[in-house]
This record gives C-alpha cells, structure tokens and sequence, in this order.
C-alpha cells in the first residue's frame, strides 16, 4: 500500500468535495444574492476557507458545514455593503412605498451624495416641523432615536396602538413629501 501525503490527501478531498457540491452550492448562493459575480466571490470564499480547514476530514458533515459558511458570508457581504449613489439607498416596500431612512444614516463616498444627504435632512426635519406635535416625536423617537414603541409608551404614558397609528401618519406623510423633494434632487 502506498502512504499517501497528507497535503496530497487533502488536496484530493477539495477537489472530491468541490465536484460534489459545487453546482448546488452556487444555485444556493445566486438564489440570495444580487449578481453572478457576487455569487462567485462568495462561493470562492466558501472554498477559500475549506481549504484552510487543518483536517478537512475532522468535519463530520460537510455538506451542513458548507451551507453554514454560504450563509455567514452572504450575510457578511451585506453588512459590510457600502452602497456609491444615493439613489441605491432608497426602495420599494411590499406596498410600492419609497423608503429614505437609507439616505439618512448613509456615510457617503462623494461630495456631490454627500451634498444631497445634507439638502435631504434639511428637507426631512422642514417636513417634521408641518407635522402634529404627537406624530413628530413618535417618528422622531421611533426612527431616529431608535426606540421601541414599548419604550416611547413607558416614556410618553401613551397607548401603543395610539403611538402605531400617529408614526403611520407621519410616515405616510413624509414620504409623499420627500417623494418630490428627491426626485427634484435626482434632477438636480
């Protein structure tokens, strides 16, 4: 019997587990992220840290282990996502409504986003200052402050539900008139 070297042992079980999960792995991937290319990079760092496993043998299943690092890296490169262009900041909802919190807490790249950011908080508190009193600090605590709604009611002495209904309004008003200010931004 010939002794195999253990980097050639290694080398081999790779390549054996990269034919056998590859193709599966990387539909896997594409179905959670945005292009090919981000699939692809992911997938190879996905093979990158296989191969630094000491033993790869030591993984009793590979398979569960390799879907566990797909998703810790397609959850990494989301959070370490930084976005160029203030329009990539802002999107739909379920109900087709625009969503600028986004733009808000953006650290921009360029002088000319970050330009917009400032006109866009300008903007933001104008329109915060034409709402109710009672739907202004609920946004305000809610969204920028980023507090629950069960802290603002132990804060303010407010029902829930009331505060739920007051935000809604807010929002619903804000994002109609943000809406026009940055489209005008966007032609501007």
């Amino acid at each position: 019997m010939i002794a195999i070297p253990m980097a050639e042992q290694k080398s081999q079980n790779i390549i054996q587990t990269v034919q056998e999960y590859g193709k599966r792995l990387f539909g896997f991937i594409r179905g959670r992220v945005k292009t090919d290319e981000d699939a692809q990079d992911i997938l190879q760092d996905v093979w990158y840290q296989l191969s630094n496993v000491t033993n790869i043998d030591s993984i009793e299943q590979v398979g569960s282990w390799l879907y566990t690092v797909a998703r810790n890296k397609i959850t990494d490169k989301y959070r370490k996502q930084t976005t160029q262009h203030l329009e990539d900041f802002v999107y739909e909802d379920e109900d087709g409504e625009v969503s600028y919190k986004d733009i808000l807490l953006a650290d921009f790249k360029t002088p000319e986003d970050d330009h917009l950011k400032q006109v866009f908080w300008e903007e933001l508190f104008k329109a915060l200052d034409e709402l109710p009193e009672e739907q202004k600090q609920v946004f305000v605590l809610n969204e920028l402050e980023d507090l629950t709604f069960r802290e603002i009611a132990e804060r303010t002495g407010e029902n829930i539900k009331t505060l739920i209904s007051r935000k809604r309004y807010a929002v619903a008003y804000l994002r109609e008139r943000l809406k026009t200010i940055y489209i005008e931004l966007l032609n501007y």
